[in-house]
């Protein structure tokens, strides 16, 4: 799901962290050693404790002192994303652990409200640090193993979205409309690094409601509508040309992305906050109703990432790993029972109490996971 979202109280430890900064009024801090570097966020402001830290594992601390829910992106040149949280809920604190080992001028990004460029500052990384990945031969395979998921999930997104495109294209609703969920699950499974890539994201996976003023409605959401509510439009063969174009862009970006193992920790979490937030809500797929494959899509994703890290989380943190393979196991076992053949229920046919077995189940799982980057970032 592509950004701004909706906050789903049921599941309020689901919602990630944000963080902000302020452009004046700083002092220098270490990023290690001395404490997490402390943020409050606001509607209209956003005051960080530092505006300059050593490379090397960074940890924010941050509360959202405002009346809207936020999220915060850190930025390299180029916006390109190092780090985001998204989805804070007023009053809520958390924190943020982020590798950034390499010196230079970054951003923050402070977005109330979820929407636009944001409350920007400058944040300045001085030195630079050797990678966890390149210090950790564990690490560094983990890394290596979710690159390798990514690349497979990727590869089959590709080849997917052009039959669902030529679908859409030849006026075979019927067989677009059997595409749409199982393509999509590609996507869901590996959602934190697709929104690595800025407006691509938005491109391929805005909702109709999320929209921003003068934003074009395309990718799949809006093929979505066209499908199950008005019909094919005029220009849903240009807009299947565009998703096709987007889907293979971001593939070949996915292919060369640096990611770190706090990236992996960090995006097992986003993935269980994209549950949380559209999923168990239904507001996602509110036109085909096929949240649930979205669901379950997320859920294999974050698995992914623990898996590529469990070596490491196995040796440094045992009962960390029981306790959220426990609740993995929870939460797959809810959606088991939704199954209808080789998919699932649409999410119209949950009963509310099924609804609250999956926020409850949601939360539970949501809480260890939040604990993992402090395990990798150890």
């Amino acid at each position: 799901m592509t950004l701004p979202k909706r906050l789903f109280a049921l599941a309020g430890s689901a919602a990630l962290l944000t963080l902000a900064a302020c452009s004046s009024g700083q002092d220098s801090a270490s990023s290690g050693g001395g404490g997490p570097i402390t943020v409050a966020a606001s509607d209209t402001a956003c005051e960080v404790s530092t505006a300059t830290a050593n490379a090397g594992n960074l940890t924010f601390e941050v509360t959202n002192k405002g009346t809207k829910v936020t999220e915060f992106y850190l930025y390299a040149e180029g916006d390109r994303i190092v780090g985001e949280v998204e989805n804070i809920a007023p009053g809520l604190t958390r924190k943020l652990n982020v590798e950034v080992a390499d010196g230079g001028k970054y951003q923050t990004a402070c977005k109330p409200g979820m929407a636009g460029d944001g409350i920007r500052g400058q944040f300045t990384v001085t030195g630079g640090a050797t990678k966890q990945a390149d210090a950790n031969a564990e690490l560094a395979a983990a890394t290596t193993s979710y690159a390798s998921f990514v690349a497979n999930q990727t590869d089959a997104l590709a080849t997917e979205t052009q039959k669902f495109a030529d679908a859409v294209k030849s006026g075979n609703v019927a067989d677009a409309k059997a595409r749409y969920a199982s393509t999509r699950v590609y996507y869901e499974r590996i959602e934190p690094v697709a929104e690595k890539f800025g407006d691509l994201d938005p491109a391929i996976d805005v909702r109709e409601a999320d929209l921003e003023q003068g934003q074009q409605f395309t990718g799949f959401h809006r093929l979505e509508k066209d499908l199950w509510v008005t019909g094919l439009q005029p220009d849903s063969p240009k807009i299947a040309d565009k998703l096709v174009t987007d889907v293979n862009e971001l593939v070949g970006k996915s292919k060369t992305i640096q990611l770190s193992p706090l990236d992996l920790a960090n995006g097992a979490k986003e993935l269980l906050d994209e549950v949380a937030t559209g999923k168990v809500t239904g507001e996602e797929e509110a036109f085909s109703h096929t949240d649930l494959w979205d669901f379950q899509a997320n859920v294999d994703g974050s698995k992914g990432a623990i898996q590529a890290l469990r070596p490491v989380l196995q040796a440094r943190d045992a009962q960390l790993v029981s306790t959220v393979d426990t609740q993995f196991a929870n939460v797959q076992k809810l959606l088991d029972a939704t199954r209808n053949g080789d998919g699932f229920k649409f999410y119209t046919e949950l009963s509310q109490d099924q609804i609250k077995e999956f926020a409850s189940a949601v939360d539970a799982l949501s809480e260890p996971l939040s604990k993992v980057a402090e395990v990798v970032a150890k």
